[in-house]
Formats: C-alpha cells, structure tokens, sequence
C-alpha cells in the first residue's frame, strides 16, 4: 500500500456511498488549489487526465 492509498480509503469509508457531479468535484478541487496553490499542478494533470479518460489519443 502507498502512503496516499491511506487517503483514497478514507474517502471511499467515509464518502463512497455518495454521488456527486463532476460540476461538484471540479468545485472542490478549485477550492483545495485555491486553498493549496503548491498542489495546482498536480491537481490540473488529475482533472486533465479525468476529463480525458474516454479520448483513444490519450
């Protein structure tokens, strides 16, 4: 297990039962880049990748 996998299991024990838009996560990850500016380039590749999962020239 990866040190970040601690996190992705706690969203998933605490909220993975939830749905939610991708309007609303694109909120939440503005506001955690707005919160944590040294994370935006990370944060912009996950929602590159996100938004690009379906396109065969990815």
């Amino acid at each position: 297990m990866y040190f970040t996998d601690r996190g992705i299991e706690e969203l998933i024990n605490r909220r993975g039962d939830e749905e939610v838009s991708l309007a609303w996560l694109a909120e939440q990850l503005q506001a955690f880049v707005d919160s944590y500016p040294d994370f935006e380039t990370a944060i912009e590749r996950f929602a590159t990748w996100l938004a690009r999962l379906d396109d065969p020239e990815d």
